[in-house]
């Protein structure tokens, strides 16, 4: 996921100094990645949504968005 272009995505950001500049969920400091990295290791969506500050609507977002550019 690390080559997609995230900048149409409106559940993520990027800012600078904020986690190196990776993107980043909205308001948070969780980096979008961690979701496809958790759910290649075998967590379910609700397992992330427990362990990640994030919404199962911001999940949903960034899932979609890169399916859509798979």
């Amino acid at each position: 996921m690390a080559s997609l272009d995230w900048s149409q995505c409106p559940a993520v950001e990027s800012v600078p100094g904020k986690v190196s500049g990776v993107w980043v969920f909205k308001g948070t400091r969780t980096p979008a990645a961690i979701v496809f990295e958790n759910l290649e290791d075998g967590m379910t969506i609700d397992e992330v949504l427990d362990q990640f500050p994030v919404t199962r609507e911001q999940v949903r977002a960034v899932v979609e968005f890169a399916a859509g550019r798979a």
